[in-house]
């Protein structure tokens, strides 16, 4: 993890150093009246573009906030983690992923109505409303697959 706040440090960085020079690029391409007003007249009153140097300052914020976030969190977990430790083995990293069920057909009908839902959106409404209402039985069959049959606990 200090691989990755080291890396959005210099991003934030670089970003903010690009928001200055865009700014004062678009102001010096507008002092040589090189930019024109959209009614033909030649650029009089120092023009900047202010929506690519609110961009690019915003991803500089945005990569800020991420590094310092990343901080936080590597302070408070109170250890390294085994990606930032040089004797570190790759199954060092591996942790539990969960419980999944490898012959389940529910989330496969799942995707099937979520794929209704979207065409139901581009080609009619009634193709939304029979997606829907079979993503609600198939996300109940998912959700208590374990709880009737061969597999009921």
């Amino acid at each position: 993890m200090g691989a990755n706040i080291r890396l959005f440090w210099v991003l934030a960085g670089f970003f903010f150093l690009a928001a200055v020079a865009y700014t004062i690029w678009t102001f010096a391409y507008d002092a040589q009246q090189l930019a024109t007003d959209p009614s033909g007249g030649s650029g009089e009153g120092n023009i900047v573009e202010w929506v690519g140097t609110i961009g690019l300052t915003l991803t500089a914020l945005l990569a800020a906030l991420i590094a310092y976030y990343l901080g936080r969190v590597e302070r408070g977990q109170g250890g390294t983690l085994p990606e930032d430790r040089e004797d570190a083995d790759i199954d060092d990293g591996d942790a539990e992923q969960g419980f999944f069920s490898p012959w389940s057909w529910w989330p496969v009908t799942l995707a099937a109505c979520a794929a209704l839902l979207f065409l139901g959106l581009a080609a009619g409404v009634w193709i939304s409303i029979i997606g829907a209402a079979v993503g609600v039985i198939a996300l109940v069959g998912w959700t208590f697959e374990y709880h009737r049959g061969h597999f009921g606990h």
